[in-house]
């Protein structure tokens, strides 16, 4: 993708996009379909920019149960908090959903000035903070997302969101079966078990990943 539409880079051009990247020691690594990015326990002192296909963030506990916290997709950010904590092992899994294309770059050269005192690098930061702060947001939606006991309130919490953000009572989610489940924190079967539930009473119409609330026709 073009680094100019990539929220870090914004208010930069090319050619200034060009210069930091080299400031930065920036590396372009591919991944396949569910192989590991980054693994819980490890540390990283890089930022990583999803230029392709998708990554997947997770934890997991000692009894095996997996909980999604969200999906990185082509232009977002990923690990900008370990990274700018040196020494902090990750508490999250980064998984590659599809075939991915990652960009990785130095977070102590974004957070210091280079020895070609580049003047860009004072926006970058200004981004980066910006990042951050959706991130946060992010995390926070999904706590009001399961904050329901039931499943039907988890579900009408996260469509509800995504029907405001696409503008429209159609849309599409990102999570296949499963991976809703562990983003809303509930058993897969009972989750499909209920959107069939929801369908057959006229809150939902649902194929695969396409998702339409009627009730708001």
């Amino acid at each position: 993708m073009n680094l100019i539409h990539v929220p870090l880079f914004h208010g930069l051009n090319e050619e200034e996009i060009q210069s930091l990247l080299h400031c930065l020691h920036a590396i372009e690594r591919t991944y396949k379909k569910g192989e590991v990015i980054l693994a819980e326990g490890g540390i990283t002192e890089n930022i990583g920019i999803v230029l392709s296909g998708m990554a997947m963030i997770s934890c997991g506990d000692v009894w095996g149960n997996n909980s999604l916290l969200g999906n990185v997709t082509p232009g977002s950010v990923f690990a900008e908090v370990y990274a700018c904590i040196p020494g902090q092992p990750l508490l999250v899994n980064v998984s590659a959903a599809e075939d991915t294309t990652v960009l990785f770059m130095n977070v102590q050269r974004v957070l210091s000035t280079c020895t070609s005192a580049c003047p860009f690098h004072a926006r970058l930061a200004q981004n980066l903070l910006t990042v951050c702060a959706h991130k946060s947001l992010q995390l926070s939606q999904r706590m009001l997302h399961t904050r329901s006991k039931s499943i039907r309130g988890r579900l009408l919490s996260y469509f509800s969101d995504c029907a405001k953000q696409a503008g429209s009572p159609a849309f599409l989610i990102p999570y296949n079966r499963q991976q809703l489940a562990d983003y809303l924190n509930v058993d897969r079967s009972a989750l499909c078990n209920e959107l069939s539930k929801m369908q057959k009473e006229g809150w939902i119409t649902y194929k695969r990943n396409q998702i339409t609330l009627k009730a708001v026709e």
